[in-house]
């Protein structure tokens, strides 16, 4: 396959997962078409794994080497509104992060990998669900993926629009962020809205919690750098009129 043909694949495969986004544990279509992909390289494919998540193995020469490449697979609720002819076809749903780009990023690893075959040992191509809710890891560990598909080493990326198109950052340590999911119910103590200080108004507390981090600058922060970003994005109170 030459360089030009390569990259014209890169494209169909970006663009078909493109137009078909779906979001956390919902990745039927997708993975349908991931394992499809891989399968036509002549790859030893599973499927189901941690519910929607697709591994597939490549074995080359006698080497014990091991290591596992990763993308994840799922989309975001989001509104595609570009007109491009690869648009989204599937309403509220969007690849907005990118994982349409990992995907066709682990596809062309194994593309070239399954050709060349120019190393000695295994390699796992692992596509994960649900890394947006952060469940999807999980999911495909509680359904033994190491147990199954076992891994010296495992490397995965993200995309970063901006950076020099042919380069790749990175560093010691953490360098992107990852997410922790928390709730806090605050109960106040319920007035008439013309007696507050017979109250205790569970707004303001809710205002303080959120306004406080970000005084500290915390939404200037990188998340490469070792930190804690907070982020709030979802905010629901019971309430009536005129009152606490």
């Amino acid at each position: 396959m030459s360089n030009a043909e390569f990259k014209k694949q890169l494209q169909e495969w970006r663009q078909q997962l493109h137009r078909i986004p779906e979001t956390a544990f919902e990745e039927v279509k997708t993975s349908a078409y991931i394992a499809q992909e891989l399968k036509k390289m002549g790859l030893e494919v599973h499927e189901n794994i941690g519910r929607t998540g697709v591994v597939a193995s490549l074995t080359v020469g006698e080497g014990n080497g091991i290591i596992g490449l990763r993308a994840d697979m799922d989309a975001l609720n989001l509104m595609e509104v570009k007109k491009l002819p690869y648009r989204s076809e599937h309403q509220g749903k969007m690849h907005a992060c990118g994982h349409d780009g990992h995907m066709t990023t682990l596809l062309g690893a194994a593309k070239l990998l399954s050709t060349r075959k120019n190393f000695n040992g295994t390699v796992r191509f692992i596509f994960k669900p649900a890394e947006e809710i952060g469940k999807g890891a999980q999911a495909m560990m509680d359904d033994k993926l190491f147990e199954r598909f076992p891994v010296d080493a495992i490397y995965g990326l993200h995309n970063m629009p901006g950076l020099p198109v042919g380069t790749i950052h990175t560093k010691s340590g953490p360098i992107m962020a990852s997410e922790d999911n928390f709730v806090i119910r605050i109960k106040g103590k319920g007035s008439h809205s013309s007696s507050p200080h017979m109250g205790i108004d569970p707004l303001v507390i809710a205002a303080e919690i959120i306004l406080a981090p970000n005084s500290s600058g915390e939404k200037s922060r990188s998340a490469s750098n070792s930190s804690c970003i907070m982020y709030r994005n979802s905010f629901r109170w019971n309430s009536k009129c005129n009152s606490l």
